[in-house]
């Protein structure tokens, strides 16, 4: 992102919102050159608020770079008063509590745009519509969305990093809405669906078990070589006929990167050859592939 225009520059932005997605779209907004406030519950002696601070520091510290921080106890009268003072310079507001809480702490859309007319809020919440009040976490809308095939964790937090992406997408709707109309706007971006949008290739059947990319197509597999994996991604036609080649393989059709047989091929020719010598090979011929150990 250190490329990126600064297209927010001009845009101040107020989050509300802790652990991940919140705190990574904020993250993104202040790359892209807005001005960006983060307001956090009082911590334990005075420190961070966020429940991220102590999961994983060197997270939370990454996601506030660059990012003005600041603490209060919403629920108090001075709390209000440091909210509102920083909502009257505010252009965007970023929450993530669950939409009952909202009207507790005054900060339901009615009252909001009453106060602040030009104000938009974008509210991150776990699923959508009448869903927003249920517990969930990205793990929980993952399995949802049929992205949890086994007993192992995903590598990542998928539907929290797309939630924090389509957040990020919120905020520029709202300031384009913003531009065009002079008024504020109210937009829900749901975790659930993050993951459900995540797992549309999966969900039309591109990635099933089976499928072209789901491990028929010799050409696109993860294979054993001899000192590690190759993730082999050999999948368009030039680079399958690329492959073939370089491992001596005869193809007389492009159906044939659908058989056993080539599959039992390419197994042997990667099982034989070493991460430096594929990684060479994959230079010199031109193969999109990656060693791994």
């Amino acid at each position: 992102m250190t490329s990126t225009p600064p297209i927010l520059h001009g845009v101040h932005i107020l989050s509300l919102a802790l652990n991940l997605p919140g705190p990574a779209a904020l993250m993104r907004c202040q790359q892209m050159g807005a001005a960006c406030t983060k307001l956090e519950p009082l911590g334990a002696a005075g420190g961070p608020g966020d429940p991220m601070a102590t999961y994983c520091p060197d997270a939370y510290t990454a996601m506030h770079a660059g990012v003005t921080q600041a603490r209060a106890n919403l629920k108090t009268a001075e709390g209000q008063t440091t909210l509102h003072t920083l909502l009257a310079a505010t252009d965007v507001l970023i929450t993530s509590f669950r939409p009952s809480a909202l009207p507790k702490l005054g900060l339901d859309w009615p009252t909001l745009q009453q106060r602040y007319p030009t104000l938009s809020l974008v509210q991150i919440v776990g699923a959508p519509g009448a869903r927003a009040e249920e517990p969930g976490h990205d793990l929980t809308y993952m399995a949802e969305s049929d992205l949890v095939t086994g007993l192992d964790l995903p590598p990542t937090l998928y539907a929290d990093m797309g939630g924090s992406l389509m957040a990020t997408e919120a905020v520029l709707q709202a300031v384009l809405h913003q531009r065009a109309q002079g008024t504020g706007l109210r937009l829900e971006v749901a975790l659930s669906e993050a993951a459900a949008y995540l797992g549309l290739p999966r969900h039309w059947g591109l990635t099933r078990p089976g499928a072209t990319i789901g491990g028929r197509h010799a050409g696109y597999r993860v294979y054993p070589c001899q000192d590690g994996r190759v993730a082999l991604a050999a999948l368009e036609p030039h680079f399958a006929q690329r492959l073939c080649e370089a491992a001596g393989i005869a193809l007389s059709s492009l159906d044939d990167m659908l058989q056993p047989g080539t599959h039992e091929a390419v197994a042997a020719f990667l099982r034989t050859r070493t991460r430096a010598t594929l990684d060479a090979l994959a230079h010199e011929k031109d193969i999109p592939l990656h060693t791994l150990d």
